[in-house]
């Protein structure tokens, strides 16, 4: 996951570019939220520097307050509505893109799953792989778990 890295969203509208910086590694989230927005059992997730992201193409926004009661703000093609990155006002200058959208993102595993609490029954984590019935509640605990190696 080191280098530059592009993507973009399902109809092609959209097109960025991760430059080389601080990237976390990808983690699972199982949440409900996560369920909701995506219609899936989880969704993908790497925490990066907001400003290494280079975007072009038109996009929209949604915001939603977590229960955190940090405000999230998830930002997407404003065509075919693919989620690129989200960020929220308790970690400014950080994103969390979209593995999915990754041009590589069949390259990508999961370096720890978090909210296995609502984790759909039928989902199996491969042994060895470290799991959370919550998700890190301190920067420390994010950096244990997804922290770059």
């Amino acid at each position: 996951m080191d280098g530059t890295l592009s993507g973009g969203c399902l109809c092609g509208a959209v097109r960025y570019t991760l430059h080389p910086g601080f990237r976390m590694r990808p983690y699972a989230c199982h949440c409900t939220d996560c369920q909701r927005r995506t219609g899936s059992a989880f969704s993908l997730h790497m925490g990066i520097v907001a400003n290494d992201l280079s975007i072009e193409g038109e996009l929209n926004e949604g915001k939603f307050t977590q229960p955190s009661g940090a405000i999230s703000t998830i930002t997407g093609c404003a065509k075919c509505m693919s989620r690129i990155y989200a960020a929220n006002d308790l970690r400014p200058g950080l994103a969390s893109i979209r593995v999915g959208t990754l041009d590589i993102s069949n390259e990508v595993s999961p370096a720890a799953h978090f909210w296995i609490s609502s984790k759909q029954p039928w989902i199996t984590i491969p042994e060895g792989v470290p799991t959370l019935e919550t998700q890190p509640q301190t920067s420390e605990e994010w950096l244990k778990y997804v922290g770059p190696k």
